[in-house]
């Protein structure tokens, strides 16, 4: 597939020129972490910290400092099996308290966490102006507005929080830092999603957390600041970092998770895929069942360029994990 139909009129407002000042390699990797966070460039590996479950992008040529390994079928039984739980268990909630409907559409309110070193555009006092395009960016692209499905799912920023805090920045992904960051600064239910900013450690341009039944002060999304519309990061600075991750809060798996065998990444209507995708390789092909690599959808590890969709399976199973999970 090409380029998502109305991608220039998506990216084109605010998005920076600017030379990078991230080096990016064209070696691919084709492992991913325990868990899920935002797609890797080339050279770049997902990494899992090692307290909570969560994936990291990685800009390539970065260095992770915990090996990075792929979902294996054991751990991915075991989350399928939470979630079918969780379902049955908020099933029979609903039966007692006489409520039988689920929630069909979702409106998300989003806490925006700007950490900074100082007050300088370089240590990480992005616009507000880049903030409030990424949240255009996750509405059109959950919205089907990109070219993909249509899902359940809009958001609405409540409040820009700005933190100088050297002791934060750069964000480490797993440390004691990030838990004391989380600790200190996340607000809401299950149902509000935390968004952190600022410069990652280890090259990496993301990371998120998995839903769980009972809220883990770790839960939200960690981005790089500037790979929002408009920042520095070459590639990957139109916003499908955030929208990657924020797939990933709301339980997808990488699009290439569990190769050519098994349940993939359980849906249905994404082709299998033996490895991840860098760049966008048109009519890549990595496993003989039937369909191309999904190089396209948003939960592979494209080019921002590349990338413009979700498929009806994946937005059923975000409002379904939506309900087990999140929901009030």
């Amino acid at each position: 597939m090409g380029l998502r139909p109305n991608l220039l009129t998506r990216r084109t407002a605010g998005v920076a020129s600017t030379t990078l000042a991230l080096l990016l390699s064209t070696a691919a990797v084709g492992v991913v972490p325990a868990a899920s966070a935002f797609s890797a460039a080339p050279g770049e590996v997902c990494v899992e910290p090692a307290d909570v479950h969560s994936d990291a992008r990685m800009k390539p040529g970065g260095g992770a400092k915990h090996e990075p390994n792929e979902l294996t079928l054991a751990e991915t039984r075991e989350r399928e099996a939470d979630l079918a739980a969780a379902l049955r268990e908020r099933a029979r909630f609903r039966a007692g308290a006489g409520a039988t409907t689920m929630a069909a559409t979702v409106t998300i309110p989003v806490v925006v966490h700007v950490i900074q070193e100082n007050s300088t555009r370089a240590g990480g006092n992005i616009p507000d102006s880049m903030i409030n395009s990424q949240i255009s960016v996750l509405n059109q692209s959950f919205s089907g507005a990109t070219g993909g499905a249509s899902t359940a799912f809009s958001f609405q920023l409540q409040t820009i929080n700005r933190v100088t805090n050297p002791s934060w920045y750069p964000i480490v992904q797993g440390s004691s830092a990030e838990r004391s960051m989380k600790n200190s600064l996340r607000t809401g239910g299950k149902n509000t999603l935390n968004i952190y900013l600022g410069e990652l450690s280890d090259s990496l341009l993301g990371w998120a957390t998995f839903p769980t039944r009972k809220l883990n002060s770790m839960d939200g999304v960690v981005v790089l600041s500037e790979s929002l519309p408009g920042g520095t990061a070459t590639n990957y600075n139109q916003g499908d970092t955030g929208t990657h991750e924020v797939g990933h809060w709301l339980n997808l798996y990488h699009t290439f998770q569990g190769g050519c065998s098994g349940s993939g990444d359980s849906v249905s209507d994404t082709a299998a895929e033996a490895s991840p995708a860098y760049q966008c390789p048109t009519g890549r092909d990595t496993c003989t069942a039937p369909g191309t690599d999904p190089i396209t959808n948003f939960m592979d590890y494209t080019y921002d360029s590349c990338m413009y969709q979700f498929t009806a399976g994946q937005a059923s199973r975000m409002l379904t994990a939506w309900n087990a999970y999140r929901a009030a």
